[in-house]
């Protein structure tokens, strides 16, 4: 059963901490044309980079934007360019493909951070919500030395060994299934499951570290 998240412990400002998540009723962000297509990668191998537009000033994006990385300190926001597209309070940034059909897999190297968020998010979800707090987005989370499973400002936690240096993730739209992948053995540890009614991004949050993501990959034989 969904437990309620800590708020202060799970997701917080850059630099402070919040007392409260509750949901409340958010406009979703109006986005201009923009390079975030519709994926039609080959045998539905999707292939991204982070995409720079949308990510909150405290993240930087390194290795051609395949990698992302969280400043303490961060820019400062008057700094960063607006525009609607940005995340203006919580450090999330997104692919640069939309969703909307099929099954697609990638991966995370996570060994250089102990404070994340990786799933996905719908492409118009408000820019002022965190990843995983709302309806609109679905992740898997690390804090505190321990995995969860979070959509709706609700956790489940996911039994997992410690940390491994790298996960994959797996979606199929259609089936409104989204999974944790332990890539060694290779297996599905925890699932989520949705019904996924428009389309989605790849989306990360980071409090801690860097992550590094690797996409157009096989999805592995035998996951389910």
């Amino acid at each position: 059963m969904a437990v309620p998240v800590s708020a202060a412990r799970l997701c917080r400002l850059t630099g402070r901490s919040i007392t409260s998540l509750s949901v409340g009723h958010r406009r979703a962000v109006s986005l201009p044309a923009r390079r975030c297509y519709t994926t039609t990668s080959t045998r539905n191998h999707l292939q991204f980079r982070l995409d720079e537009r949308t990510a909150h000033s405290s993240l930087d994006l390194f290795k051609k934007d395949t990698g992302v990385i969280y400043r303490m300190l961060g820019l400062d926001p008057s700094r960063v360019q607006d525009n609607p597209e940005r995340f203006r309070d919580w450090a999330v940034v997104y692919g640069d493909e939309k969703i909307s059909s099929g099954r697609h897999y990638w991966e995370v190297t996570v060994k250089k951070s102990q404070e994340f968020r990786l799933g996905v998010a719908e492409a118009m979800m408000s820019r002022d919500d965190c990843v995983g707090t709302n309806t609109s987005s679905w992740v898997f989370g690390y804090a505190q030395r321990k995995w969860f499973a979070m959509t709706s400002n609700k956790i489940v936690p996911v039994t997992l060994v410690g940390k491994p240096d790298r996960v994959g993730i797996l979606l199929d739209y259609e089936a409104g299934l989204l999974g944790l992948v332990d890539i060694k053995k290779p297996a599905v540890i925890h699932t989520i499951r949705a019904q996924f009614k428009a389309p989605l991004c790849p989306a990360f949050g980071l409090w801690d570290g860097d992550l590094l993501t690797h996409s157009g990959l096989e999805e592995p034989e035998g996951l389910k």
